[in-house]
């Protein structure tokens, strides 16, 4: 491998921004120094500008196998790489599901051949594969997903012993999408006999509501606690579930932690009046009472990770009326545009975007030697000019889906380049795909 040196960058790792040169050698991190002599096959002369440990997102769904015609491992994770995203754990509900090891390995072997990214693929649960779940790869996968509430695919698990059957025996972190289904139900029967096929968008957070996300996320905890589980509960949404989380401990200690989505920081139910179906998402955005305790509960370590839950559909399935559209919205390659306008408004450091993009993710799913910009750890690196202005429009759109809910918005800050595992991938607007990104490994119990 190519080895590779950044002079005069602004590092930002563990809660501080230093001066340094970067030395990557055989894909790893040689060398931070304040400055290193010598030369590298690669220099870059970085100017004072920020150097990120590449994001990773511990929520994504790329739609392959069997959704290709909405996305694809390769598309996708080009996608991310832009954006300085170096790393994802993507989900279970493709077609066919990865409920099997045959087919999780499956995509596996499509990861290793297209994805720029490096990656991991979550091993699915349902209401009678318990037998398939204990086999998986602590170390070699990032957790089991079960979803306790319906989205999109058929991978509801309601059994309750199904799910204590998994909570009781998975010696690995079990990351649960939490909505109540008994509510979601009651709730969709009620708003159709109102409005019938005059339902809207805008009434999603009515049915998919506070309610159905506290009963599910409580019921995860107490699970969690009865039978001393790692769980991981994903995009919170309301500031009820947030009393449920404990920011008095370390998080390497912690046995339950928490998610937030960009989108769910940034929109609010109000939004939908602009955006109707291309903000429907499970679960759903919620008024602005909730989105607005978010980020005050991610500054203060109640909610531990960042992501995005990146989930496209095409432009034609999201223009069908609000019953027919499926719910998700691509966000990978602008997560961390998001971030970076909380911090323009002074509501959030660069060193906790770091903590909570990249930091947290590598502790929380304990992935060996990622997400810190230190010497051992791989080459996962993004350079960012935080002041570069651009606007995302169509034709700088790199999801497949060729859409995002932020056309024609006008962001402060732009990746430049990203390293992956020791290759630049991404460099003055150009992927570099002569080597893919690496698997994940991990050091659960």
């Amino acid at each position: 491998m190519k080895s590779i040196l950044l002079r005069n960058a602004r590092v930002v790792n563990r809660g501080t921004v230093r001066e340094a040169d970067i030395l990557i050698e055989n894909g790893r991190i040689a060398k931070v120094q304040a400055a290193i002599n010598g030369s590298a096959d690669i220099e870059i002369d970085v100017a004072g500008r920020y150097v990120f440990p590449g994001i990773i997102d511990d929520q994504v769904h790329f739609r392959e196998p069997g959704l290709t015609h909405k996305a694809t491992i390769a598309t996708e994770s080009r996608a991310g790489v832009a954006g300085g995203v170096t790393s994802y754990m993507e989900m279970p509900n493709v077609v066919p599901p990865a409920v099997t090891q045959v087919l999780l390995e499956d995509k596996y072997q499509i990861g290793a051949s297209t994805s720029l990214a490096n990656y991991s693929f979550f091993m699915g649960a349902t209401n009678d594969n318990l037998e398939e779940v204990l086999k998986t790869d602590a170390h070699r996968v990032c957790g089991i997903k079960i979803f306790m509430g319906s989205s999109t695919g058929n991978m509801l698990v309601d059994n309750q012993k199904a799910l204590e059957g998994i909570f009781s025996q998975s010696p690995m972190l079990i990351a649960t999408h939490c909505e109540d289904e008994a509510t979601v139900r009651e709730n969709m029967e009620r708003y159709q006999t109102i409005y019938g096929d005059a339902l809207r968008a805008e009434h999603h957070p009515l049915i998919r509501d506070v309610k159905a996300c506290l009963l599910s996320s409580s019921r995860a905890v107490d699970m969690a606690k009865k039978f001393g589980t790692r769980l991981h509960i994903l995009h919170i949404t309301t500031k009820d579930e947030l009393a449920l989380f404990d920011n008095t401990i370390p998080l390497h200690q912690k046995k339950i932690t928490s998610e937030v989505c960009v989108h769910h920081l940034r929109f609010c139910a109000d939004d939908y009046a602009r955006y109707g179906n291309l903000i429907k998402c499970n679960p759903a955005i919620k008024s602005a009472e909730h989105r607005d305790a978010l980020l005050p509960a991610l500054l203060d370590d109640r909610l531990d990770v960042i992501a995005t839950d990146h989930a496209p559909h095409t432009w034609e399935e999201k223009s069908q009326p609000y019953l027919k559209a499926p719910a998700g919205v691509p966000l990978l390659q602008h997560t961390l545009n998001v971030m970076l306008e909380f911090y323009h408004q002074g509501k959030i450091s660069l060193e906790k975007i770091a903590e909570k993009m990249c930091h947290a993710p590598a502790i929380a799913f304990k992935i060996q030697d990622r997400g810190f910009v230190e010497e051992g750890y791989w080459g996962d690196l993004s350079i960012v000019d935080i002041d570069h202005g651009w606007e995302v429009q169509k034709d700088n759109i790199l999801y497949k889906c060729g859409w995002s809910p932020f056309e024609g918005s006008k962001f402060r800050g732009k990746v430049l380049s990203t390293i992956v595992s020791g290759h630049l991938a991404w460099h003055n607007g150009k992927f570099n795909e002569e080597k893919m990104g690496e698997r994940l490994l991990f050091e659960q119990d």
